[in-house]
């Protein structure tokens, strides 16, 4: 019986090594199966790049608003159906997440050399490296072997993915509810170093807050007034906007943050320093932004059996 008994515990302890190392994530996941995945989608994202700048800004966010509900694992690519509601409609997407004709395109590419091996999860992932690379930025090695979900989530999409108009304790909250520290916080908004905000997303900053430049919200003023021309673009980087550096923090020394949720990083509270560090080291910040994705990219993927590889990322199999 105790031999039994030992065998059992063997093979029980044996399972759940298995199950930890098929739930880990890795660099090469793709080197056997399918090669030419990374150089597929790398040559797909430049081309996006190369024909508007602001795609590669569009295609980091997409990474992020994916991550931040329920894992990095494809839900947000889900087009609703009149059976399912996805996350493109949550508040926090609609009308304003962008790139899904790109990840299309890249899964096409994909799909045509190595059907059925590539998840829609790995792709965004990679992406928004490669996005990122293409606006002058840093790289980093991204861990592969994602699958997709076959399900979504709109209310925690409204609820997870931190709102423009958050005070610095609520972007603490939402950072901390998915474990990143302070510092990971501030180092993931410096991807506000590219991009561009609607209006409606910036408004009552302008209107009513004094923690901003006064010349920097009357040259806002004139794409945003007070009421109407809600989709008008002005860059989250007032300097520049289309290359991946440290601007957006010296932008928030200069109380030029475009966004309310932007300027809170720097308004007399525990993350000045750390602004302040980035604002004056670039390297600092391009290593501590490299660190932080790799860690968003490994929220709760799904791995195994856990989830599929879709073959069309707008739509389960």
């Amino acid at each position: 019986m105790a031999a039994s008994f030992s065998f059992s515990t063997s093979f029980s302890m044996f399972l759940v090594l298995v199950g930890m190392a098929s739930a880990q994530l890795s660099s090469t996941y793709y080197n056997s199966s399918c090669p030419n995945a990374l150089s597929t989608i790398k040559s797909a994202v430049n081309s996006a790049v190369s024909k508007e700048l602001r795609m590669g800004a569009s295609l980091l966010r997409l990474h992020f608003h994916d991550c931040f509900v329920n894992g990095c694992d494809g839900s947000i690519l889900l087009d609703d159906t009149s059976t399912f509601t996805g996350e493109k409609t949550a508040n926090p997407n609609n009308g304003s997440v962008r790139g899904f004709d790109v990840i299309d395109t890249i899964k096409t590419q994909v799909e045509n050399i190595c059907p059925g091996i590539v998840s829609c999860a790995d792709i965004v992932a990679v992406a928004a490296r490669d996005s990122v690379v293409a606006l002058g930025g840093p790289s980093w090695t991204v861990q592969l072997g994602r699958r997709d979900s076959t399900t979504a989530s709109l209310s925690t999409a409204n609820t997870d993915i931190p709102a423009p108009t958050l005070n610095l304790t609520g972007l603490l909250s939402a950072f901390s509810k998915k474990g990143f520290s302070a510092k990971e916080m501030v180092a993931l908004s410096g991807s506000h170093t590219v991009g561009q905000a609607r209006c409606t997303n910036f408004r009552a900053r302008i209107y009513n807050e004094t923690n901003i430049d006064t010349s920097y919200a009357s040259s806002l003023k004139s794409n945003c007034p007070s009421t109407g021309s809600d989709n008008n673009l002005s860059p989250l980087d007032t300097t520049s906007p289309t290359s991946f550096d440290n601007a957006y923090f010296k932008d928030l020394v200069s109380k030029k943050g475009l966004l309310h949720s932007d300027q809170q990083l720097y308004n007399g509270g525990s993350t000045d320093s750390q602004v302040t560090t980035y604002s004056t080291s670039s390297s600092t910040f391009l290593t501590d932004f490299s660190n932080a994705m790799v860690k968003m990219g490994n929220l709760s993927p799904l791995t195994g059996s856990s989830g599929q590889i879709r073959t069309n990322c707008r739509k389960t199999n």
